[in-house]
């Protein structure tokens, strides 16, 4: 066992592309050239490429010795092993989706910058790009569980293996739990899960459905009357050119969003008050719900499922505009196509089933994955009868992208110590041991430990079936896993 690759790996690595290139060609010369240039898209045909020395992050200089690479299955990777390395090793699944074709290079780097903090706590850390941009809960989870076992055949096997993930990263990470950990003595001892989409792919985005068609029945400019019609449960239709600024402008025509209050029109603010009351989306996270819906709904819709809805809206009562009665009576209602409902369940619904400690940070004024999230999570651990292995904090922070860094500090402190002792945290013990690392960091620490949040249908409307969970029963998961081609391709 090694903990670092020895100084003749480079010299090796150009071997075997010099060996590729007399074998295929063009074919070294691709990966060397995506290894030169990271902004280059690499394809999944290109051959796998161990990890090399790279430099690391401004943030991590002189703390760590930094690696990239590239599965595979073409996903990129970033590796990082701090000079006083405490033998455990952290997993990061990183939120999105990214919409991309391809796996981007430059992400598993930005987020091994965006997570120094991981490093600097002594921890080595392994992120990847994933394969490929779009959804995919499972393939996202797959590349996940990937560079995490190539860390342990590259370097050596870790003491403890965490996974965190943060916002759709944290689906991401509960469905490694879930999928590669659920076994007792598996290869993952927690997770850490930060301002998780914790209601899974089924539910969670039932919200942003309702957005879609409570803006369309205010706005009717997307798509506007003269343009080709489509159901909106599709996003945008197949084929369109609309960008984001595209649709920004259209939300600023509809409702003034980006100009003071003083220079929107009567009709601007009275369409913009309709929206948010009704679908309770904060006024400042408007434009990226919207976008998800648009953009990440034409991805789901037409890259993921051939063209079927997953989606639904039957039976949903809409309240707190000024005319209820005429908005339930205009708005463009749909039902879900049943095999798209399962495919998108089967790929990122949480069954609830772990079996070690899992730990979850969330902001209470989360504008883009509702604190309601953390509810949904608990009643699945609870349906499954797995409730006993989860603690969840809560802050008074009102962020989504990130918390503050002595909280993630304290956080893997507090998850690491139950995963070596058996001795269960509190959310208020978790909080009594945060402010000696604001004193490293000081960036605050802002824990509330008598949050409870409401319940997810409290904050979004439930469709037929809504209130039981998990989404996905282990039982069930087990029946579809047996049918030909379920979920979502990776």
């Amino acid at each position: 066992m090694r903990l670092l690759p020895t100084p003749a790996r480079p010299r090796s690595l150009r071997l075997r592309l010099r060996a590729r290139r007399r074998a295929a060609g063009a074919v070294g010369v691709v990966v060397a050239a995506a290894l030169a240039l990271p902004g280059l898209p690499a394809s999944a045909a290109v051959p796998a490429v161990p990890p090399v020395v790279t430099p690391c992050p401004a943030n991590l200089l002189d703390k760590a010795t930094c690696f990239t690479g590239q599965s595979a299955d073409g996903a990129y990777y970033a590796i990082a092993v701090p000079k006083k390395w405490n033998g455990s090793l952290v997993v990061h699944a990183h939120g999105g989706p990214d919409l991309g074709e391809e796996s981007d290079p430059e992400r598993s780097v930005g987020d091994l910058e965006r997570w120094s903090v991981i490093v600097d706590q002594g921890y080595a850390w392994a992120g990847s790009s994933y394969r490929r941009g779009g959804y995919g809960t499972r393939m996202a989870a797959a590349d996940t569980e990937d560079v995490r076992r190539l860390f342990g055949e590259e370097f050596r096997k870790p003491r403890q293996t965490y996974i965190h993930g943060q916002s759709w990263g944290g689906n991401v990470a509960a469905k490694v739990l879930e999928v590669y950990g659920a076994k007792k003595h598996g290869p993952y001892d927690g997770a850490l899960l930060t301002n998780g989409v914790l209601g899974g792919g089924s539910r969670g985005y039932d919200y942003r459905v309702d957005l879609r068609v409570v803006y369309q029945y205010y706005c009717q400019n997307h798509p506007r009357p003269s343009e080709a019609r489509y159901p909106l449960w599709m996003g945008l239709r197949e084929g369109s050119t609309m960008t984001t600024t595209g649709l920004r402008a259209r939300l600023q025509e509809c409702t003034g969003f980006s100009s003071p209050p003083e220079r929107r029109t009567a009709l601007q603010q009275r369409n913009l008050d309709d929206i948010l009351a009704v679908t309770g989306i904060p006024e400042r996270t408007l434009e990226s719900h919207l976008r998800f819906a648009t953009f990440t709904f034409r991805d789901i819709v037409h890259n993921r499922m051939g063209g079927r809805n997953p989606f639904s809206n039957s039976g949903v009562v809409y309240s707190g505009s000024h005319d209820d009665d005429a908005l339930n009576a205009g708005v463009e209602r749909f039902s879900a196509e049943p095999t798209a409902v399962r495919d998108l369940s089967y790929d990122s619904d949480l069954t609830g089933q772990v079996s070690v400690p899992v730990l979850t940070l969330h902001a209470i004024d989360d504008p883009t994955a509702f604190v309601e999230h953390e509810a949904a999570y608990l009643a699945s651990l609870r349906g499954a009868g797995r409730s006993e292995h989860l603690v969840q904090t809560f802050t008074g922070e009102h962020e989504h992208s990130g918390l503050s860094t002595a909280e993630y500090a304290n956080s893997l402190a507090a998850l690491d110590t139950w995963a070596r002792s058996g001795r269960k945290p509190t959310p208020s013990s978790i909080a009594a041991s945060c402010p000696r690392f604001h004193t490293t960091y000081a960036t605050g620490c802002f824990y509330e430990p008598a949050f409870t949040p409401a319940p997810y249908s409290s904050r979004v409307t439930p469709r037929p079936d809504g209130l039981t969970w998990p989404a996905l029963t282990a039982r069930q998961e087990k029946k579809w896993s047996k049918v030909p081609g379920v979920g979502i391709a990776p």
